[in-house]
């Protein structure tokens, strides 16, 4: 027997550890983050400002000054088809992702304040089935959309998505036109929409109530697009340029206004709102031009 563990026993302890979720590594630069670090900077590097993922309520947090009235808590996925895939229910699997995420579907809506104006705001919950489209999150929206209408409030709509969610058949594809939809009658009333697009929005939802809005906002490195890089190469059997559907790119041909780095987000959308809601002119919000609109990387007031 070592003389160690005759005397101090340490033969026997166990090799402490660092405990989980204490420190972070950063998937572009490689650094070490302390996590709390990484929280107070809002999950974004501070060597190389990579951009980590958020979840629903960090986001809230973020934009919010402050507490919300959220609506519509109550709507809950059905399975109209009843799908299953490899013997299990989409029945089952939605009650499992409810239990796991505590919500009711991929998406959250409520009256809030932002910079103290008054906007319904709508939150893809990428944590529910990947932020998936599906019959309730149509619905949800586009509510939102219709609480924006009757109160004259701006709509502000993060996407972090997926795409339309397949176990729900054509129904899901509906929810494409019923959101886009909506969305016409606040243009023809002249209220405005802000749109930000987050990492990934895809799919069903990029093709349609995604990239409707007024002005269209977009954090950097995100993935925004119908189908996925590795899909259109195996159609098109060419070769993507470096960076296709990052929001970078997208900026440079046209697809959004601005790419704003989270630190500076809800200080753009401050701006916007106030832009938006200040003495009506003749023009409409639907006829902003970006080009007029304040700069992104502007600094808190």
């Amino acid at each position: 027997m070592a003389w160690w563990s005759r005397t101090s026993g340490l033969a026997t302890e166990h090799k402490k550890s660092v405990p989980k979720g204490i420190w972070t590594k950063c998937e572009r630069c490689t650094t070490t983050i302390y996590e709390d670090d990484l929280i107070a900077n809002l999950r974004v590097c501070g060597s190389c400002g990579h951009h980590f993922r958020m979840s629903t309520d960090e986001r809230l947090q973020m934009l919010l000054d402050g507490p919300w009235t959220e609506h519509d808590e109550h709507l809950e996925s059905a399975d109209p088809l009843g799908f299953r895939v490899d013997g299990k229910k989409y029945a089952d699997q939605i009650k499992a992702t409810m239990r796991k995420t505590g919500g009711g579907d991929a998406f959250r809506a409520g009256t809030g304040t932002i910079g103290g104006i008054e906007v319904e705001l709508g939150c893809f919950v990428f944590e529910f089935m990947g932020g998936s489209m599906g019959s309730v999150v149509g619905e949800k929206i586009t509510r939102q959309f219709e609480r924006a209408l009757a109160h004259k409030r701006p709509a502000v709509l993060l996407s972090a998505s997926g795409g339309a969610r397949m176990q729900e058949g054509v129904l899901s594809l509906m929810q494409m036109a019923k959101t886009s939809a909506a969305r016409s009658r606040l243009r023809e009333a002249r209220v405005p929409y802000i749109s930000i697009l987050l990492h990934p929005t895809t799919g069903g939802v990029a093709a349609s109530v995604a990239m409707l809005g007024d002005v269209i906002l977009a954090e950097p490195d995100a993935l925004i697009g119908f189908a996925g890089p590795r899909v259109i190469e195996q159609t098109i059997r060419q070769q993507l340029p470096p960076g296709f559907q990052r929001s970078e790119f997208l900026l440079e041909h046209g697809m959004v206004d601005q790419v704003v780095p989270r630190l500076q987000l809800k200080a753009a959308t401050e701006r916007l709102l106030r832009w938006f809601t200040a003495t009506p002119t003749p023009a409409s919000a639907g006829d902003a031009d970006p080009a007029e609109m304040p700069p992104a990387d502007v600094s808190e007031d």
